[in-house]
């Protein structure tokens, strides 16, 4: 099928989102060209600007979508481990781990967005994936596995450990193949550090 009956189709943005992911991830964010977009998907250099002011609204809709996914991942990570907290803690941390090592560029463009001036929306979709982390130490905490103080301070801990490894794997520090174990000795180590007294 080409990309211009998807365009009659009102699928042309979903197609411009789909070519810019896969042009991040091949080339980063610096490459990105709404001109290049729309002449790989077949329509006039104009068309992408009925779905995208300029350039900086494309990679914030990126963005967008990439906190949507990694919310939606997350979600589906907790609801198969059940209901104790370790397994679950462990589940989201691989669910983690695993979009942020295969989508880096994604990743970084998503946390680069947020912090933005005026990026209120990106603010309000990383709410999503950073509540269920912040709900889940606070069953942790409900559960008596960890300590009680304020969720936000141990989920900044576990935060950053978690970034640090996708840091290590993707910087080739740390080979691929070792991050399901890496993450899982993470994981215990954070609650036995974490446990109630």
């Amino acid at each position: 099928m080409t990309p211009v009956p998807a365009y009659h189709h009102g699928n042309l943005r979903s197609t411009l989102l789909a070519a810019a992911e896969r042009s991040l991830r091949q080339h980063g964010a610096g490459q990105l060209s709404l001109r290049e977009l729309a002449r790989d998907a077949g329509v006039s250099h104009a068309a992408p600007r009925r779905h995208f002011a300029d350039r900086q609204a494309l990679l914030d809709a990126l963005a967008e979508a990439g906190f949507a996914r990694l919310h939606a991942e997350l979600r589906a990570a907790l609801a198969a481990a059940g209901a104790d907290f370790a397994p679950r803690l462990h589940a989201m941390a691989a669910a983690y781990l695993r979009f942020a090592t295969e989508d880096a560029a994604l990743l970084e463009l998503m946390f680069t967005g947020k912090h933005r001036e005026g990026a209120e929306h990106l603010v309000a979709a990383a709410a999503g994936p950073f509540g269920l982390m912040h709900d889940l130490i606070a069953q942790g905490q409900a559960q008596g596995v960890l300590e009680p103080g304020p969720p936000d301070r141990a989920g900044i801990v576990l935060f950053a450990t978690l970034q640090g490894i996708a840091t290590l794997v993707n910087g080739n520090l740390v080979a691929p193949d070792l991050l399901d174990g890496i993450t899982r000795t993470a994981v215990d180590q954070f609650i036995r550090g974490s446990r109630r007294p």
